[in-house]
C-alpha cells in the first residue's frame, strides 16, 4: 500500500487542529493526517506489486493528462481498478447539549471511500483524462462506493464531462445507493447544462428519488434554480407531483427562507403559470401559504393570496397561517414578519381568539410591529395586567414607548380614529387589501387602514 501525505496533491486539504485546542468559541470542524490510496486488487494479481498507485491517483485528481497516459502505457494501468481511500480525520464528537452551546471532543477516525479513476477524474472535472480512461476501456457505470461517474460530474457541475460519459453509453437514470439519479444532483446553476444533456439522453424528468421521492422539479423548487424548473416543464414534468411527503414543488419553494430573493419569485410565477395548486396539502395538511407564513416569506404569502390561496385553512393540528406566522416571528425578526401578519389579516384571516392573545405577547413581545398589527386589528380587546406580567423586563425598556402605550389602555375605550378604522374594516372584510387603496384620502390614512405600525397604539 502506498501511503501519501494530502499536501502533496493539487487540492486544498481540509483544516488541520490538534485535540484540545478548540475553545467555546470556535466551530467543530475536521482536521485530515495521512491520506492512503490503494488498489482493491488481488495479491495475485500482476500489477499489484508494481503498479504506482499513488502516482496514478495523483494525476486524476490534479487532471495531469501527461502522466496518466505514461502510466497506463507503462505499467498496462487497469482502467477499472477501484481506489480505496482512507483518511485520518480528527472529528469533533459531541458529548451533550448544553445551553451555551456544544461540549465534546476531538476524536481520530478513520473515514474509507471506494471510488474509480472515472469518478475520480469527473469530479475534479478533467474531461480529457476522462475522455483518454474511456477511450481505454473505462466502464462509466462502475460505482464501488455507490456514487457513479455520472453522479460525480453533476453534483460538482462540470457539463463536458456529463457529455463525455453520455457519449459513452452512461446510464443517466442510474440510482446511487442513497436511490438517488444524476439528474436529483443537479443542484447549482452550474448544473443546467448537465440537466440539459441527460434530459437529451433519455433521463427520466419525473423519476423520483427512492428515498424522499423527489423527482428533479422538487430539486430545482428546493434550490430556486429557476432555469432548471423551466426546462424541465418543458419537458413535461408535472407541476403537482407529490413527493414521500405529499410535498409539490411549489410546497417546497414556499417553505425556503427569503434569501433567494427575485430567484424564488421568477419560480413562483413560472409554476403558477404551469398550473402549481395554491392549496395543495402536504402529509401535516399545511398547504404553501402556511409554508410561507411559517418561514416569514411576505412576498411569497403576497402572491400566493393573490392567487386565491385561503388564509384560514388550518393544518392537522388545526392551526392556521396566521398562527404559523405567529410561532415563527420572534425567530424571524429581520425578516419583518409583522409583514406577512398584515397581508394575511388585509386579506381575511380570522383573529386569534382574544383570550389568547397573552400567549402572542409572550412569544412575540420582541417584534413590537407584530403585536401592534395584531392589537389594532380588533375594534376593543381588554388589556390585562396578565399582558404586563408577560413582557420581560428588558424587552420593555427598549420598547417602552410603544408598550407604555399599549398598557395605557387598560380599563379604557380605544380612540374615535380607531373605532373609524374598524367600521371600514368590518365592512370591507376580505377585500381590504384591494378596497382600501381606491380610498380617495391621502396615503397616511390608506396605511393606517392597512395596519401600518406607528410605534405607538393610539
Amino acid at each position: 500500500m502506498e501511503t501519501m501525505n494530502c499536501k502533496s496533491l493539487a487540492v486544498p486539504p481540509a483544516r488541520t487542529c490538534t485535540p484540545g485546542s478548540t475553545g467555546m468559541s470556535e466551530l467543530p470542524g475536521a482536521g485530515t493526517g495521512k491520506l492512503r490510496i490503494s488498489s482493491k486488487l488481488d495479491p495475485e494479481h500482476p500489477l499489484a506489486a508494481r503498479a504506482p498507485t499513488a502516482r496514478f491517483y495523483t494525476a486524476l485528481v490534479t487532471g495531469d493528462l501527461r502522466s496518466l497516459q505514461v502510466l497506463t502505457e507503462r505499467y498496462h494501468h487497469d482502467v477499472n481498478l477501484v481506489f480505496e481511500i482512507s483518511k485520518n480525520e480528527l472529528q469533533w464528537q459531541v458529548k451533550s447539549q448544553a445551553s451555551i452551546g456544544l461540549s465534546g471532543l476531538w476524536a481520530l477516525e478513520e473515514r474509507r471511500e471506494l471510488s474509480t479513476p472515472l469518478c475520480l477524474a469527473a469530479r475534479h472535472g478533467h474531461p480529457d483524462c476522462l475522455h483518454h480512461l474511456l477511450r481505454h476501456g473505462a466502464d462509466p457505470n462502475l460505482a464501488p462506493g455507490g456514487q457513479g461517474p455520472l453522479h460525480e460530474a453533476c453534483r460538482a457541475g462540470h457539463s463536458d464531462c456529463v457529455g463525455l460519459l453520455l457519449e459513452y453509453r452512461a446510464e443517466p437514470n442510474l440510482r446511487s445507493n442513497e436511490g438517488t439519479a444524476p439528474l436529483h444532483l443537479c443542484t447549482t446553476p452550474d448544473s443546467l447544462g448537465c440537466a440539459r444533456l441527460l434530459l437529451r439522453h433519455g433521463a427520466a424528468v419525473d423519476l423520483p428519488s427512492e428515498a424522499a421521492g423527489d423527482t428533479a422539479l422538487h430539486v430545482a423548487a428546493r434550490h430556486g434554480l429557476c432555469d432548471h424548473a423551466h426546462l424541465y416543464l418543458r419537458r413535461q414534468a408535472r407541476v403537482d407531483t407529490r413527493n414521500a411527503r405529499e410535498e409539490t414543488a411549489l410546497g417546497i419553494l414556499c417553505g425556503q427562507a427569503p434569501g433567494m430573493g427575485e430567484d424564488s419569485l421568477q419560480l413562483f410565477r413560472l409554476l403558477s403559470a404551469h398550473g402549481a395548486s395554491m392549496d395543495a396539502r402536504d402529509e401535516s395538511w399545511r398547504s404553501p401559504l402556511h409554508r410561507a407564513c411559517g418561514a416569514a416569506n411576505a412576498e411569497l404569502v403576497r402572491l400566493l393570496l393573490r392567487r386565491g390561496a385561503d388564509p384560514n385553512a388550518v393544518d392537522y393540528d388545526g392551526v392556521s397561517p396566521l398562527g404559523w406566522a405567529l410561532q415563527g416571528a420572534a425567530s424571524h425578526r429581520d425578516l419583518r414578519p409583522h409583514l406577512t401578519i398584515q397581508l394575511l389579516l388585509n386579506h381575511g384571516s380570522q383573529k386569534i381568539w382574544p383570550p389568547a392573545f397573552v400567549k402572542v405577547l409572550k412569544s412575540c413581545a420582541g417584534v413590537p410591529e407584530v403585536i401592534e398589527v395584531l392589537f389594532n386589528s380588533y375594534s376593543q380587546i381588554p388589556v390585562s395586567q396578565e399582558w404586563v406580567k408577560a413582557v420581560p423586563e428588558e424587552v420593555f425598556q427598549q420598547h417602552q414607548p410603544f408598550y407604555e402605550s399599549l398598557f395605557g389602555l387598560a380599563g379604557t375605550a380605544r380612540c374615535l380614529q380607531h373605532l373609524c378604522r374598524s367600521a371600514i374594516r368590518t365592512n370591507f372584510g376580505s377585500k381590504c387589501h384591494s378596497l382600501i387603496p381606491l380610498l380617495p384620502v391621502p396615503k397616511a390614512l390608506r396605511d393606517f387602514l392597512l395596519l401600518e405600525p406607528e410605534g405607538v397604539v393610539l
